[in-house]
């Protein structure tokens, strides 16, 4: 069973930074998409960033303030700067298995595993 462990969530002041961090539990990570997903109050699940299993490849909703990453330990980070108070969300990892190296998915639909969520706020 894959298990994704998100942590870094917290309370930011505008224009500050965090990053996030994902674990996942997973046999053959090398061919997995990793995606980050959030969630504000009353509206839908939002695409924010995703990256390839190679690692080669990233796409995100708005480029320029966010970055994901990856690494050999089964973690994928997301760094998130010039934070604004409409990035206040729930921020999900999720894992589409399958994929070939330099893939990515930006459809919720095309994950198949999903993280408990971690709160982001930022305060103006």
């Amino acid at each position: 069973q894959v298990q994704l462990a998100e942590s870094g969530g917290g309370s930011v002041q505008a224009g500050g930074s965090l990053t996030l961090s994902c674990a996942a539990s997973v046999q053959a990570f090398h061919q997995d998409v990793m995606g980050w997903f959030r969630q504000a109050p009353g509206k839908e699940r939002d695409f924010v960033a995703a990256i390839s299993p190679s690692g080669r490849r990233a796409t995100y909703a708005d480029a320029g303030r966010f970055t994901i990453s990856r690494d050999n330990a089964r973690v994928v980070r997301l760094q998130m700067s010039s934070l604004k108070p409409e990035d206040t969300a729930v921020y999900y990892c999720a894992v589409g298995r399958g994929s070939t190296s330099d893939s990515v998915r930006r459809d919720s639909g095309q994950y198949d595993y999903w993280g408990q969520g971690t709160q982001v706020t930022v305060s103006s």
